[in-house]
């Protein structure tokens, strides 16, 4: 990865969005005045998961402003939090793929840190950040404990805040993973194969902010149980298979720059 100026490239940004008309705006506009500090040249992409509310026609409005580097990846209907991050990775065009969420709890700007951790002489495949002071209500804070520790113990994942909404790939680094879940277990997932298959990963502190708009769902109870049953299908999967169960699901990447894009709803 060489950089100019400090900035890398080229970066594709992507953030899932539900139902996040109060924070959209807010959100594309921080990353047009914030990546162009980061890389030379740079794509920002909206996944509207089924909304119900304003946000697929408040990114499309984006999009036309801003035709040249926003696009939008529309679902017609919730498919949830994994399937929209699925759908942002295989938008993603350039050669470094970032995310954060779609509610503000992260700052563009803070992925500038996890940027920096791929360069050097033994440059990590993947910079995931982890939550410095989680600014999450006690059930969130207890869940993601418990379910650290589940990770570590039946997938050998000693990651220590896989859920944050803040990683870096480096998009070579993700060809040939596939992914089957559609919910909030998808992060576990990725990395799970990701590292089975020999990525190397750094995690960096970020900080991490209140929601001041829109509601929360992670802890629901439905996305919960969701979790719980993908959790357990891989894991049966790798204890029958494991190599079976690291093909199954559907590749991670989609077509690149020099492809025909993958194809978009709306």
């Amino acid at each position: 990865m060489t950089a100019v100026d400090g900035r890398v490239p080229a970066l594709s940004y992507f953030f899932p969005a539900h139902n996040e008309e109060a924070n959209i705006e807010e959100l594309v506009a921080e990353a047009l005045a914030v990546l162009p500090t980061l890389a030379e040249r740079f794509e920002i992409i909206a996944v509207d998961d089924g909304s119900t509310d304003a946000t697929g026609a408040l990114a499309d409005r984006l999009a036309a402003r801003h035709p040249d580097v926003v696009r939008v990846v529309h679902h017609p209907t919730n498919q949830g939090y994994g399937a929209a991050l699925r759908s942002g990775f295989a938008a993603a065009r350039h050669p470094l793929v970032a995310f954060t969420d779609g509610d503000r709890q992260f700052r563009v700007a803070d992925l500038g840190p996890l940027l920096a951790a791929l360069g050097g002489a033994q440059a990590p495949d993947a910079a995931v950040g982890y939550r410095l002071r989680r600014a999450d209500p006690f059930v969130r804070l207890l869940y993601a404990r418990l379910y650290r520790l589940a990770l570590h113990a039946f997938f050998g994942l000693r990651v220590r805040d896989v859920d944050c909404a803040a990683k870096v790939f480096r998009r070579e680094a993700l060809r040939g993973v596939r992914l089957e879940s559609g919910g909030a277990f998808l992060s576990a997932e990725l990395l799970i194969k990701f590292r089975a298959q020999g990525g190397r990963l750094r995690e960096v502190g970020v900080p991490h902010y209140p929601r001041t708009a829109g509601r929360a769902t992670g802890a629901h109870p439905r996305v919960v149980l969701r979790a719980v049953r993908d959790f357990w299908m891989l894991r049966l999967r790798l204890w029958a298979n494991p190599g079976a169960a690291l093909r199954r699901g559907v590749p991670v990447l989609g077509a690149t720059a020099d492809e025909t894009p993958p194809s978009q709803d709306g």
